[in-house]
């Protein structure tokens, strides 16, 4: 299950789907070459993302699959 602690480098390397959910969000800042991109939400609250919720919950369900 991802949740805002997830951190995002494992959730990409885990799920590597969700990065295309994550750049349709608007969440793009993912693939900047970071070493180490830290948590789900501290990535969302850098977005500027209102809907964490939402968007958590899409991961997850694309996940389900």
């Amino acid at each position: 299950m991802i949740t805002k602690d997830t951190y995002v480098e494992d959730m990409v390397r885990d799920y590597p789907k969700t990065v295309s959910i994550l750049m349709r969000r608007g969440v793009v800042c993912i693939k900047c070459g970071e070493p180490v991109w830290g948590t789900l939400g501290e990535t969302l609250d850098r977005a500027g993302k209102d809907d964490q919720e939402d968007i958590i919950a899409e991961l997850n369900a694309s996940i389900a699959h």
